[in-house]
């Protein structure tokens, strides 16, 4: 009965997030068993991209300005929290840019090229884009090691001027989670290029 209730409130916040807009502060891991096809041609699921500390999910693609810029930051970001137990997983959901720089052998040579370090996965009919209300690319959300949402929005608050950031949200937040602190900014504007849903 208690597994059967879960599954009713996990489905429910699921519903109401799509109706709202971004998944809500303390939702449950979406969708945590569907399999996708990442670079190196092994299957993942956001399980088993846990990590014993909790997982970051980047929505993530090829070709985005913003991406660009911030990109370098994914990488200082998992080689700093990696380590500590955190997972760091990349999904592209730009199912209708898949002939425009966006389809997995584009992703393979893009991850190759850019020395990724995080696993980067290809969300097929964007499906988890959709139950989470990813709406751009970077578009971030943390989950900790139950698999709640603690965090989501931007990687930081100054994507063209990485000298310039003042504030350092996600790095913030994961230092936060370790400590075991509250998160005092759990949530921010996500900002870049719009994700490209299929109509």
């Amino acid at each position: 009965m208690k597994r059967q209730s879960r599954s009713l409130l996990t489905m429910m916040i699921l519903v109401s997030a799509a109706m709202a807009g971004e998944l809500p502060i303390g939702a449950p891991l979406p969708s945590p068993d569907y399999l996708m096809k990442a670079v190196g041609n092994a299957d993942v699921s956001l399980n088993s991209s846990m990590g014993e500390a909790g997982l970051v999910v980047i929505f993530s693609c090829n070709t985005c300005p913003w991406v660009l810029a911030w990109q370098d930051r994914y990488i200082k970001l998992a080689d700093a929290f990696i380590p500590k137990g955190f997972g760091v997983i990349a999904i592209n959901s730009n199912e209708a840019a898949r002939n425009r720089g966006d389809n997995f052998d584009d992703m393979t040579t893009h991850a190759i090229e850019n020395g990724y370090n995080f696993t980067y996965a290809l969300d097929g009919g964007a499906r988890l884009a959709t139950e989470f209300g990813a709406s751009r690319t970077p578009h971030v959300f943390v989950f900790d090691a139950g698999g709640t949402l603690v965090y989501r929005g931007a990687i930081d608050d100054n994507a063209r001027r990485p000298e310039q950031v003042e504030n350092e949200y996600l790095a913030d937040a994961l230092s936060a989670m370790l400590a075991g602190q509250k998160i005092v900014q759990n949530s921010t504007k996500a900002l870049g290029c719009t994700i490209k849903f299929a109509r």
